[in-house]
């Protein structure tokens, strides 16, 4: 009988750990200005294909993790690929906000650039473990997912509020925990999964913060 044994990837060294930092923050705002390209492209599309592109992101988001290990160029296009689809998708809904209230935009940006800084730093330096918060994180968006359908169908007074600061809260999690994985990554070549990972944050955060900052001029 002959035994296999694993072990788990060495510890970045500070250099490398540097280095997948400042690879996968490029990757980042790389994703993000191919993302504000597709929502600009986009901003008139009907539904029906912007849930196509959504859904279509979705399938590319799955494809980059088995990319990885076989081509970083790959991962790397599919990235793009998947910021530009995100684009496309949430496009009509960012064009509305921005017509109904410009200034709305431009703080829920700002607001997002200072959330991500601070949870992201926080992640990133703290040494205790996160790991744990994963599960937790998991079945908490869940919920929040389900209660927003049931949003959909049932008026809840304060629900879009409450559906806002409970996904602020969950999304800083997930923040902290993404930034804690980046330096304690054991692999160059994962930057394009982490930076994918660390764009939902962002993106996801910009659209709750949008929905806030947008109050009674939010489109319908």
């Amino acid at each position: 009988m002959t035994t296999t044994t694993t072990t788990a990837p060495a510890p970045l060294t500070r250099s490398e750990s540097g280095s997948l930092l400042g690879q996968t923050m490029a990757l980042v705002g790389l994703t993000a200005g191919v993302f504000a390209l597709g929502a600009y492209v986009g901003r008139n599309l009907p539904g029906g294909w912007t849930w196509g592109a959504l859904i279509a992101a979705i399938v590319v988001l799955l494809s980059i993790n088995g990319a990885v290990a076989r081509s970083e160029q790959l991962a790397v296009g599919l990235l793009f690929g998947f910021g530009l689809l995100l684009g496309l998708s949430v496009a009509p809904a960012v064009a509305a906000y921005a017509n109904a209230d410009p200034q709305a935009v431009w703080e829920a940006g700002g607001a997002t650039a200072l959330f991500i800084a601070g949870f992201g730093t926080a992640g990133y330096a703290t040494r205790r473990d996160l790991s744990a918060l994963a599960r937790w994180l998991f079945w908490a968006l869940t919920a929040l997912i389900v209660f927003g359908i049931v949003l959909v169908f049932v008026q809840i007074p304060s629900g879009a509020l409450i559906y806002s600061i409970a996904g602020l809260v969950i999304f800083a999690g997930y923040t902290l925990l993404d930034f804690q994985r980046l330096r304690r990554g054991g692999d160059i070549r994962t930057a394009p999964l982490l930076a994918a990972s660390i764009f939902l944050d962002i993106l996801n955060v910009f659209l709750l913060l949008l929905s806030l900052f947008g109050g009674e001029e939010s489109p319908r």
